[in-house]
């Protein structure tokens, strides 16, 4: 590869670092908005229980599927920052390349004006000409050592130049992932606003009365399941004391109690669900993965019996939501769009499994 082609991967490569800081998303399709209940529309009559239940289940979906898109969003925000910054080592290896090579083609050349001012000759070659003995060793070592110098020079100057082509390979190959990525969380931004929109729709259609009465379904549905699960026996042996991460994590969680559920943030004034989770236990020096989803993927698995707190509850059948348990059957989450972190029963949702991030 020339030198014209390296310059120009390296242009190239400097001005799409300046587009990694653009707050511009790509274009994605737009998602199509639920259709509120028509039991929702405000102006008729008081709506019953049944149908009240009809709409908090609607708005839990909505919410639910928001916060599965949330996680999308954030493994895509991960995926963004880890190629960005692979953009930007590959695009500095390129440019010390690129110097390397011009380095040893100077050098390349000193050696061949040398030769040309003798004659084509490297200068112990003239010494090995020599009549006198020790004249003729002498040469002949540095005749030697000449070889060995241009061998070793070609050969650094051919890797150099296979190493750059490699990194402007990569380099292109990681720019191609890191425009996909940004696409996916245009999309994943879509449908989460898309979901929070449709959700809030339908609750600003109800009467403020009706709102009152949708928030306490809410918590007689979350107490109906937690008592279920208190009353199923599965924290009957549960008592494990917190490991010091445990704690401090804990604390960290805690303490944030109050600030507003917000998708896509992990701090320091608002959190969503995983936001809260990863935050708490980067503040006890573990680094655990950004999503929900993640989490439950990566990290070890443990029976609800053996849990702690600071252990992580994951939640529903897609780990879209996440809540660190605290002890006496409690958690500590950020529950959603219009809801602040708090404590909740641990069974007041549908338990997927427990994972613990300092195993």
């Amino acid at each position: 590869m020339n030198r014209r082609h390296c310059a120009t991967a390296a242009i190239t490569l400097v001005c799409a670092l300046a587009l990694l800081t653009s707050t511009g998303q790509a274009v994605a399709a737009p998602v199509p908005e639920p259709s509120p209940s028509p039991a929702a529309s405000a102006g008729g009559p008081p709506l019953s229980t049944a149908d009240l239940e009809k709409v908090r289940d609607q708005i839990d979906t909505l919410y639910r599927k928001a916060g599965a898109a949330t996680d999308a969003y954030n493994l895509a925000e991960e995926q963004t920052k880890k190629q960005s910054g692979e953009i930007v080592k590959l695009a500095r290896a390129i440019v010390e390349g690129q110097a390397r090579i011009a380095a040893l083609k100077d050098q390349a050349g000193a050696q061949a004006r040398e030769q040309y001012r003798n004659g084509g000759l490297p200068p112990g070659a003239q010494l090995a000409l020599s009549n006198d003995p020790k004249l003729f060793l002498d040469g002949l070592n540095k005749v030697r050592q000449s070889q060995q110098a241009s061998t070793s020079l070609l050969a650094d100057l051919t890797q150099t130049q296979q190493d750059l082509e490699t990194y402007t390979q990569d380099a292109s190959a990681n720019w191609e992932k890191l425009e996909t990525t940004r696409v996916k969380q245009a999309k994943a931004k879509k449908k989460i606003n898309a979901q929070i929109k449709a959700a809030e729709k339908l609750e600003a259609q109800l009467e403020e009365k009706e709102r009152d009465r949708l928030r306490q379904l809410e918590r007689d549905a979350a107490d109906k399941a937690q008592t279920a699960w208190l009353s199923s026996g599965a924290v009957k042996d549960v008592g494990g004391e917190a490991s010091a991460g445990g704690a401090a994590a804990v604390a960290f969680a805690t303490a944030q109690i109050g600030k507003p559920y917000v998708w896509g943030a992990e701090g320091p004034g608002s959190y969503d669900c995983s936001g809260l989770t990863s935050q708490a236990w980067l503040a006890a020096k573990r680094p655990i993965p950004r999503t929900s989803q993640e989490q439950w993927r990566l990290l070890p698995r443990i029976d609800i019996r053996d849990m702690r707190p600071g252990d992580l509850i994951i939640y529903h059948a897609d780990a879209s939501h996440v809540g660190m348990y605290v002890g006496d059957g409690t958690i500590v989450h950020s529950p959603r769009p219009g809801r602040n972190v708090t404590l909740a029963g641990a069974g007041s949702m549908k338990i997927l499994g427990v994972v613990r991030p300092d195993q």
